[in-house]
């Protein structure tokens, strides 16, 4: 379990460098859907207190983020809070059960506990999956324990004031469907595989980063989508396409379908690393020890032979089968959460 900084200071875990603030999202490229109804979830309270503490009803808290691996959903989470400003506490789902009877629930009322001493915050929960299985299928009876604690947490008489929950999965075929029902996590946000538009605005966030680290400051330039954004100056728009015009990225969102956000970054990260694996060499051709080398190697620059190589490496880490099966798994909101009574037949 990790409380993460928000506003106001604190860790930080891996994820994007697009610090805090609301130019944090400009790290994610694409999940528009997805951003709007998290920043409509855990900033627009912020950001208008008073119209809802007079909201007559009890309003949506809680939010599921699923799709296939590699797809965005933690470090959006992540993202999201961090433009938000409040503070984070992320809990890995297996981490929270416990071989000793009653101990695992414990763990789940300690967490609700916290968030609720730390309000505003969100509760994030990875891999839930893990630990709200559907009920019935646990021979031991740990994991029923643990969704009848959820729900009853979800539905507390207490309420959970100042915080949100939100969860991320990549089977929500797995979780128990009362828990997606209303009042707990009942909205549903789909990260799915790319598509080519989408595909370029996270290559141009990479390129972001690539810039920054060649020009020195990074001046928080986006995607193309996102230009014009508070903060951002002519010289850091005209910086990042540059860089996308320089390195091909349009080519690059072309060829790469199929591709997931992680499939992009890892091609982008082997870009990188032979931009540096030249810069060493360069400065060892000049003789020396390990100290003079280490003095002359200078800022490694990607350039478009850099790419060109790692893309003629890279390869889709889902194949198209697997992806045809994720998309069964992974379906539209509307067909995860079936009316009482029924039976979802994709399940």
């Amino acid at each position: 379990m990790r409380a993460l900084g928000g506003g106001s200071g604190g860790d930080t875990d891996g994820g994007s460098d697009g610090g805090v603030g609301p130019r944090a999202l400009l790290s994610v490229g694409g999940l528009w859907d997805a951003k709007a109804a998290l920043d409509e979830a855990l900033s627009l309270p912020l950001r208008h207190p008073a119209v809802f503490a007079a909201a007559p009803l009890r309003l949506r808290t809680g939010v599921l983020l699923y799709g296939p691996p590699g797809c965005g959903k933690t470090m959006l989470a992540r993202a999201a809070v961090a433009a938000a400003g409040i503070r984070m506490i992320s809990v890995k789902g297996p981490e929270l059960l416990n071989k000793y009877i009653g101990q695992s629930e414990a763990g789940v009322r300690a967490v609700f506990r916290r968030a609720a001493a730390a309000a505003p915050c969100a509760l994030f929960f990875d891999e839930f999956d893990a630990i709200a299985p559907r009920r019935g299928n646990d021979s031991t009876g740990v994991t029923d324990r643990v969704v009848n604690q959820f729900l009853t947490e979800l539905d507390g008489v207490e309420g959970l004031a100042g915080v949100t929950v939100l969860a991320a999965t990549s089977r929500p075929d797995l979780i128990d469907p009362a828990l997606l029902r209303p009042g707990r996590l009942d909205r549903l946000l789909l990260c799915p595989f790319p598509d080519q538009r989408e595909r370029q605005e996270i290559l141009s966030a990479l390129a972001r980063d690539l810039a920054g680290s060649a020009g020195g400051e990074d001046d928080g330039i986006g995607s193309k989508e996102s230009r014009g954004f508070v903060g951002e100056s002519a010289a850091s728009i005209a910086t990042v396409a540059e860089a996308e015009a320089r390195l091909g990225l349009d080519e690059v969102a072309r060829r790469t379908s199929g591709f997931s956000g992680a499939d992009l970054r890892a091609l982008m990260s082997d870009a990188s690393l032979s931009a540096i694996h030249r810069e060493i060499a360069n400065g060892e051709s000049e003789g020396g020890n390990e100290s003079e080398i280490g003095g002359r190697v200078g800022v490694p620059t990607v350039m478009p032979g850099d790419v060109a190589t790692a893309m003629s490496e890279a390869r889709a880490s889902v194949s198209a089968a697997e992806r045809a099966r994720l998309d069964k798994v992974c379906p539209k909101p509307s067909t995860i959460n079936p009316q009482p009574g029924t039976v979802n037949p994709k399940y």
